[in-house]
């Protein structure tokens, strides 16, 4: 037997996983032991910004992760053209009304 076919994994994914959950900021913090992605929605004027989902990675899953992303975006890139970067900081008001003193 090829020792390709005993490494293949039967993924199920559920109707409502299939969606998929929308994300537009995330927070990775880690420990000596795992990393912590903390996907986040955030919506225009609203004070509050809610975590969508929570994955926990140990430091190897982490770094494979980020050499799989890492390639995923050149290959998007060689398709599409360089993704335009945003400013990096994340607002205080996302268009909310603002305090005045």
């Amino acid at each position: 037997m090829d020792p390709k076919q005993n490494n293949k994994i039967n993924i199920e994914l559920n109707e409502e996983q299939a969606e998929g959950i929308y994300s537009n900021l995330a927070v990775i913090t880690h420990s000596n032991t795992e990393f912590i992605v903390d996907f986040i929605k955030m919506m225009p004027g609203m004070p509050k910004a809610k975590v969508k989902s929570r994955i926990v990675l140990t430091p190897q899953h982490a770094k494979r992760l980020m050499k799989a992303l890492h390639e995923n975006i050149n290959k998007f890139e060689s398709m599409h053209g360089p993704i335009k970067e945003i400013d990096e900081r994340v607002p205080l008001n996302l268009g909310g009304p603002t305090a005045q003193a």
